[in-house]
């Protein structure tokens, strides 16, 4: 249900790291939490985030929730296909539904997430 190729926030974000590069979406636990997506709200590119600061906002018709950085970075790519395809999350969370990519400030922040087995205990209960 959770694929084991990233890390999890208590949040519900997740964040998968290649060559240096995170790229972060919302959870399918989330998103179905969330119900039907209707608009992505993203800060600019080139902006540094913190650990945990907001990268954005998600709005659905049942409410509007605040994306938080897994990891510390600085925004280098958002996904364009949400921009007209916000529903894109519902469809596919964990693939083209990702939402942003970050530049790796501090890769030991990743130590401090949670692996698919941990997530999957807290998105059942």
């Amino acid at each position: 249900m959770f694929p084991n190729d990233r890390r999890y926030t208590k949040e519900h974000e997740w964040v998968k790291v290649a060559g240096g590069v995170a790229t972060v979406g919302i959870t399918d636990f989330a998103q179905k939490e969330l119900g039907d997506i209707v608009y992505v709200e993203l800060l600019e590119i080139g902006r540094a985030v913190a650990l945990g600061e907001v990268l954005g906002t998600i709005e659905s018709v049942k409410a509007v929730s605040e994306i938080y950085a897994p990891i510390s970075g600085t925004v280098t790519e958002f996904n364009v296909l949400l921009s007209d395809n916000p529903e894109t999350i519902n469809l596919d969370a964990h693939g083209a539904g990702w939402i942003c990519k970050l530049t790796l400030a501090k890769p030991g922040e990743l130590d401090e997430l949670m692996d698919a087995a941990t997530y999957l205990k807290l998105a059942n209960h």
